[in-house]
């Protein structure tokens, strides 16, 4: 019995996460049993060099010595105290000097909870209902996210997963990420009873997709003038693609950010913060209530300060990026001699390939438009030769600290084998 039958007989789908089951790409599930660096180990024994990086929080490599370091002192006194504990706020006040649109923070578990209480905070900070969130960007699992669009732009949603009531989807407005004309109308015809507009400020849950030009600030604008609150979905972006997150890059301060993966450093960590007047009403300060068990877990708070503190290293930023640059202009290179239309993005150490000659992509239609076949071919290739990218053609990858030139070498001479192959 292979690894992943005798976990469908315990777990929901042999998986504790979808993405994770290889439905996007077809194949059984690599069970991982350690790793080190920008490495992983499989339970039958093979290396692979990993560009999931635990789905975006190993920034600094897997099991960094002075992160687990940190973690193992912490927890030698105690794994949870459900009380509050100076690491938090410690965490919580490197975040804040960070990112300067957060003024108070509130830690939590995991993204979902980071981004589903966010909108709650909007929607009891605003008295109105109504969320605009775009099609491709991924928020969690919470009912309000789990809405795809109408059948045009300006229509109410319709919940895509059952379980989730209609009569909540009513509330949700999804549109084209990038479109700054629907969002106009949007605000044109629901004007003040929007609450809030949710967007990843860097898509990288349909693959990798920056904004256009002037969309980050037309939602700004929009927001401002009917005193709806935007909220920077972080939790992928933030202390990943620059020290500051996306907000930084591009030069907008959102009212509320949702954060995770990168600030906990491996551990189960999440954040939601913002503008002080909007974090007033959260409980026990004011009406909206929130309230979590592990939050601000004091093993994950030591992680997570131990991650921030060496992001903090000069030119950190600038050796990462250059090489998600030299990953990414590898494969394009590689991909263009062998005549294959490969598409590539990279911002900080996130990066994102998509399998198409519509470039640059910009829209989730271009996503959804590209070549999945040649990537499942392109993804199996690559784990046959010891390279781990993530099992799905819509989700972005993760360069971190630990990946040097031996790690990238490898990497682009398995694609130069794989690449030709998908003419």
């Amino acid at each position: 019995m292979t690894q992943f039958a005798e976990a469908k007989k315990y777990i929901a789908g042999g998986v504790n996460s979808p993405v994770r089951a290889f439905a996007g790409v077809g194949g059984d599930p690599v069970f991982f049993k350690s790793a080190r660096g920008a490495w992983v180990e499989t339970e039958d024994g093979r290396r692979l060099i990993d560009y999931v990086g635990s789905w975006g929080p190993m920034i600094l490599g897997h099991a960094h010595p002075e992160v687990v370091a940190a973690v193992k002192e912490t927890a030698a006194n105690g794994l949870s105290f459900g009380a509050p504990c100076t690491l938090e706020t410690r965490i919580a006040s490197m975040i804040c000097r960070t990112m300067p649109s957060i003024e108070r923070v509130r830690m939590v578990s995991s993204g979902t909870e980071a981004t589903m209480s966010a909108i709650r905070l909007a929607r009891g900070f605003t008295g109105r209902d109504k969320i605009i969130k775009f099609e491709g960007c991924y928020h969690g699992h919470s009912d309000s996210l789990l809405i795809k669009a109408g059948s045009g732009a300006l229509t109410l949603g319709i919940p895509s997963s059952p379980g989730v009531p209609a009569a909540l989807a009513e509330h949700t407005v999804t549109l084209p990420f990038n479109d700054i004309g629907a969002v106009q109308q949007a605000f044109e015809k629901f004007s003040e009873e929007i609450a809030c507009v949710i967007v990843e400020p860097i898509a990288g849950n349909m693959n990798m997709v920056p904004p256009v030009a002037g969309f980050l600030q037309a939602l700004s604008d929009a927001c401002a003038a009917v005193g709806a609150i935007l909220v920077f979905d972080e939790v992928m972006t933030g202390f990943r693609v620059a020290h500051g997150g996306a907000q930084a890059m591009h030069g907008i301060s959102p009212d509320l950010t949702t954060l995770g993966k990168v600030i906990g450093g491996g551990m189960p960590a999440a954040a939601f913060g913002g503008r002080a007047d909007i974090m007033a009403h959260l409980a026990p300060d004011g009406p909206v209530y929130q309230a979590g068990t592990l939050s601000g877990n004091p093993v994950a708070m030591a992680a997570g300060i131990a991650t921030l503190t060496a992001l903090q290293e000069d030119g950190f930023y600038a050796r990462l990026e250059a090489r998600a640059q030299q990953l990414t202009a590898g494969l394009a290179e590689i991909a263009a001699r062998a005549g294959v239309p490969l598409a590539t993005e990279y911002a900080g150490g996130m990066f994102g390939f998509v399998f198409s000659d519509d470039a640059p992509i910009r829209h989730y239609s271009q996503v959804a438009a590209a070549d999945i076949g040649r990537f499942k071919r392109f993804f199996h290739g690559m784990l046959d030769r010891g390279i781990y990218f993530a099992p799905s053609a819509f989700e972005a990858g993760f360069i971190s600290a630990a990946h040097g030139d031996e790690e990238l070498e490898l990497t682009l001479a398995a694609a130069s084998e794989v690449l030709p192959q998908l003419v």
